[in-house]
């Protein structure tokens, strides 16, 4: 290196070890202290320590450090774990033993204290920048361009099976959104030591991007072993992190692909964990699934389905499908308009699967605008005092211009604003902004009805109701499945039917099929009730021979509720 560089990499070092607030030491060959950061000052001691030995700071350090955890570090790159007791620090550290590009390496994790068999001032300087530009600053897990260095290492290298799992944190984003960058960041950290934490040797872990991480894991006895880490690494996200005094609940999703068996080189490796990553996201979230290659087929669905989908409004292959609001006791007052989409190859098409699509492809407002003017146009044949609802998706809420469209919509169709309630779910509020404020007291001054759909099952702020102008809360047809049976949802549907009616909003409950749920949410003073056992959703064509038929299925109030599977206490009825 020439004199210039190492004058500029030393400038390097002192700044950063000058600036940083993490533990850092670095050490001679003979592994003598030669430099340190301030919080390794604050925690261990002055500048007096300039010179002592490592075995000062970690006494224990010496028997898990032995020539077998080196050499196997030297052999293949990888990182170790090493858990170390700490008196003067009062806790117990992780040091991670890392090969340097010429000597060895320990990472002290909660700080990075580097420990390196290296002979010049610019080595050391060498070794603390390689550190930097392998390692993620926020958790201390090798970073991106680390793991694509040892993954594709292990392909030309292994001749034996070893397993990939890709990761991703399931219900993350409302963490930022909601408590903040700073909890984003503290459930990172935690996140990457609770995936340290079900690690043995040979399996090693790394942070992508974001929320994404990554594991690779060198044993032999593939699947089996890859399939018992990754459910460890869902049931490790099972409890919540705790943030600040809250509980934060956020999971993760693990996909699993075998070398050589779903893919003998990086990119179909890395395709094939991510495509099980997202089967697994599929199913549910917060699960693990191995590749397999039927998923190629589910992808390979998906993507007609998006390639279809950009076609499908201008071939007229959308429909609506309107389902009855009915107002307790027994008389219908609107209807739910649904979308759907009739595929000409493969029938119709669930709005779950498509609307994601949708919304991702950037194709969501062109949809959504059709159904609002179809939805409104088709409330014009009904009684004038029958209302239409219509959801908006989070892609529609948040995109520019939508009151005007809404109002010019109205103003088209001929429909009075107040015959017309636009349904949000709580997702499109996790940004509490000024716009978004603007945008929903906008639609209240032109008349507009607002709904908070499927509530109870997202966040459940209560800030949301203070904020926001509701006119109607929709509960969750979760709640309302158990009701004959289970005192708790009888309690959390009647609380929330006290709480609406406190702020002046009104109830609908989603997901009615019993005579005995609707009594007993008549009987509750629920306002509106929708659900298979008032009517099935139905074509417009029929909405008119319905309404002239249509009688209460039966007096709602004259049935008994079935007696639950437990005893119930009395204080809770």
């Amino acid at each position: 290196m020439r004199d210039r560089d190492v004058t500029q990499s030393a400038s390097v070092k002192t700044d950063f070890l000058a600036e940083t607030d993490e533990v850092i030491s670095l050490y001679d060959e003979s592994f003598h202290l030669t430099e340190c950061s301030a919080k390794y000052r604050q925690i261990y001691g002055g500048a007096s320590l300039i010179g002592t030995t490592l075995w000062r700071v970690y006494p224990e350090l010496l028997a898990p450090l032995t020539k077998s955890a080196v050499e196997l570090v030297l052999a293949n790159g990888f990182p170790r774990k090493i858990e170390v007791a700490n008196d003067k620090a009062e806790d117990q550290r992780t040091l991670i033993v890392f090969r340097s590009p010429r000597g060895l390496g320990v990472v002290e994790t909660n700080g990075n204290a580097i420990l390196r068999g290296t002979d010049s001032q610019a080595e050391n300087e060498r070794t603390l920048l390689f550190y930097q530009a392998t390692h993620d600053v926020l958790t201390g897990l090798p970073n991106r361009r680390h793991f694509s260095d040892q993954l594709r290492g292990v392909l030309t290298a292994s001749k034996a099976k070893f397993a990939l799992m890709q990761i991703d944190l399931d219900d993350f984003k409302p963490v930022n959104d909601t408590l903040g960058h700073s909890a984003g960041d503290m459930v990172l950290k935690m996140a990457a030591e609770r995936i340290r934490s079900v690690l043995g040797e040979q399996e090693f872990a790394y942070r992508l991007a974001g929320d994404e991480f990554a594991i690779i894991q060198r044993r032999n006895a593939q699947p089996e072993e890859a399939e018992r880490l990754a459910e460890d690494l869902v049931h490790a996200f099972k409890e919540p992190f705790m943030v600040d005094g809250l509980s934060v609940f956020v999971g993760a999703s693990v996909g699993v692909a075998v070398a050589p068996t779903d893919g003998n080189e990086f990119e179909l490796l890395m395709k094939a964990a991510d495509i099980a990553l997202y089967a697994a996201k599929e199913d549910g979230r917060r699960r693990a699934r191995r590749f397999n290659r039927s998923m190629l087929t589910v992808l390979e669905q998906r993507e007609t389905l998006r390639r279809s989908l950009r076609t499908a409004l201008k071939d007229e292959q959308f429909f609506i499908e309107y389902q009855p609001l009915v107002q307790a006791p027994f008389s219908i007052v609107g209807f739910e308009a649904l979308l759907r989409w009739r595929h000409p190859l493969m029938g119709v098409i669930p709005p779950g699967l498509f609307i994601p699509i949708a919304e991702t492809d950037g194709l969501m407002s062109d949809i959504g605008q059709w159904a609002l003017e179809q939805s409104c146009r088709e409330a014009m044949t009904w009684p004038p005092h029958f209302t239409v609802a219509v959801n908006l998706s989070p892609a529609e809420f948040l995109h520019a211009g939508l009151t005007d469209r809404v109002a010019q919509t109205l103003d088209l169709v001929g429909l009075r604003a107040d015959q017309l309630e636009l349904e949000i779910t709580e997702s499109v509020l996790l940004e509490r902004t000024i716009n978004n404020l603007d945008t929903l007291n906008t639609l209240k001054m032109l008349g507009v009805q607002i709904s908070l759909d499927d509530f109870g099952t997202y966040y459940s702020s209560l800030s949301y109701l203070k904020n926001f102008p509701f006119d109607t809360i929709k509960i969750d047809q979760y709640f309302i499945k158990d009701l004959e049976v289970d005192y708790k949802s009888r309690t959390i549907v009647r609380s929330i039917i006290a709480l609406a009616h406190g702020l002046g909003m009104s109830v609908t409950a989603e997901g009615v099929e019993t005579a005995e749920q609707a009594a007993w949410l008549n009987k509750n003073a629920c306002d509106r009730l929708q659900g298979y056992f008032l009517s099935k959703p139905m074509p417009a064509e029929r909405i008119g021979a319905f309404l002239g038929r249509f009688t209460p299925p039966v007096p709602f109030g004259n049935f008994p509720i079935r007696k639950p599977m437990r005893p119930l206490d009395p204080e809770r009825m």
